[in-house]
């Protein structure tokens, strides 16, 4: 068998673990074994690439692919290590923006090996060039608007930069002029492949992709790190056409179409637009978010008034968010959940389809601490039994729980499902302060009479409840 039979053989190999893969990731249950799916796929692939490059490189390739295969190896290694859970959206999306970065050099090697090689020296195309030019315009373009749109959401979702979305005048017509003149710079690139309009497409796309998320506020980022997650996608399959890579072709659409239907998936259940997120709030000029000033007085509680209310409750919805996160309090979450149920009060999670800075954000958490799946309902699962739930239980989470989506038509999170956590009989919020969630918006919540408010950290909230339990 030739090398490159070998190769293509791994390749079908690979491409089966990738979907095998993403088959696994679709079910609590079955998680950890797609994850392994995946690992053993990505594992195929390397070693089938490495041994073309061997049989077609020189030793001095072979020895610079090695040496950042290791490099990157150690960095990856180093990041997973000493990340949080907390850390893992900004994380993934600066994972995203390093796809896009490559893509845009994939591109540009492209371009710098074919139509500005000097004469004599282009690489032998099995194409026409003209196909080629198209290809390295649409490789580096998306790879741009990845490249600076993951940054974005990067510093978005680290805290760097404000969550509130950019709304400079006129942004709609900028993000359609800028479609049109990249379609216009793609045609001239195609018909006379120059340095100057390749670099102009570039510039234009970074911009684009900075613009594009810089427009989309906080709310809505989860959202935005699975978009993102496709555009990487559809990033490396460009890569792919370019270096004449089947697996990676394979590959980057199995991840641009998943995130693309995931991104679908999470916009109806936020009730929004998914042409207006992936276009960057297109169709909203000037929507901002609201000041956050208190309205209302709230009343506190004490972990022993809690947890009386516990004792007396026939049952409990939990319903977790960012905060639980930051406080690392999924631990004692799991404790309480199981102290409560062994008292004989029934006790669910509810979750939001966007709760927490990443989709299934609040669902890893929880089965890292070992409570059980069929007690974690979905929002639609569990919205129409809370109003006959004795307790809800607010923890860290704010936008998700907020009546003025279902009740306020000016908020600017008007519309948007959102667990109807109010209607339950006594609702505890755990926060840290009154401030606003990360989309900036006050939570009436906060004011209603059923509701009491336990300040402080969540995790030596839950601790305290325990201990008075």
């Amino acid at each position: 068998m030739s090398a490159t039979t070998a190769a293509s053989a791994a390749y079908i190999v690979a491409a089966l673990l990738f979907v095998l893969s993403l088959a696994g990731l679709s079910r609590h249950e079955t998680a950890k074994a797609g994850n392994a799916y995946g690992i053993a796929g990505m594992a195929v692939a390397l070693v089938a690439t490495i041994g073309l490059a061997a049989r077609d490189g020189d030793a001095l390739s072979i020895g610079l692919i090695a040496v950042a295969m290791v490099i990157g190896a150690a960095i990856g290694i180093w990041r997973a290590r000493i990340v949080e859970m907390t850390g893992m959206p900004e994380l993934i999306a600066l994972l995203h923006s390093f796809v896009g970065l490559a893509a845009v050099l994939v591109g540009w090697n492209g371009y710098l090996s074919v139509e500005g090689a000097p004469a004599g020296e282009a690489e032998v195309l099995d194409l026409p060039v003209g196909i080629h030019s198209a290809e390295v315009a649409i490789g580096v373009f998306i790879g741009a608007v990845t490249f600076t749109g993951s940054v974005v959401a990067y510093l978005k979702l680290s805290g760097r930069i404000r969550s509130n979305p950019l709304v400079l005048p006129g942004k709609n017509a900028l993000n359609l002029g800028a479609l049109a003149a990249f379609a216009v710079l793609t045609v001239v690139f195609v018909v006379s492949p120059g340095l100057g309009v390749l670099a102009g497409l570039t510039a234009l796309a970074l911009a684009l992709g900075w613009h594009l998320v810089a427009s989309i506020g906080g709310g809505d980022m989860p959202v935005v790190v699975s978009m993102l997650n496709s555009y990487s996608g559809w990033a490396a399959a460009a890569s792919g056409f370019l270096l004449d890579n089947d697996l990676l072709i394979v590959t980057g659409a199995l991840v641009g179409s998943s995130g693309a239907y995931l991104s679908y998936i999470m916009c109806q259940a936020m009730n929004r637009s998914f042409l207006s997120v992936i276009a960057g709030g297109f169709g909203n000029e000037g929507a901002t978010a609201a000041s956050g000033d208190v309205d209302g007085e709230h009343t506190e509680t004490t972990a022993e008034e809690v947890a009386q209310l516990l004792r007396d409750a026939d049952s409990v919805v939990i319903t977790p968010g960012y905060g639980m996160a930051v406080a690392h309090a999924q631990n004692a979450v799991a404790e309480l959940t199981r102290t409560l149920t062994d008292k004989g009060v029934l006790v669910r999670f509810g979750i939001h389809p966007v709760a927490g800075r990443l989709p299934g954000h609040m669902n890893v958490l929880l089965a890292e601490a070992k409570v059980p799946y069929d007690v974690v309902l979905e929002m639609d699962e569990i919205n129409d039994d809370l109003a006959k739930t004795s307790v809800v239980l607010v923890i860290g989470a704010n936008d998700t729980v907020n009546p003025a989506a279902a009740e306020d038509p000016a908020s600017p999170i008007a519309g948007m499902p959102v667990l109807h956590v109010w209607e339950a009989e006594h609702v505890v919020v755990f926060k840290r302060s009154m401030s606003t969630g990360y989309a900036g918006v006050q939570n009436p919540l906060f004011f209603r009479e059923n509701t009491r408010m336990l300040f402080g950290d969540a995790r030596e909230r839950v601790e305290d409840i325990l201990r008075a339990l």
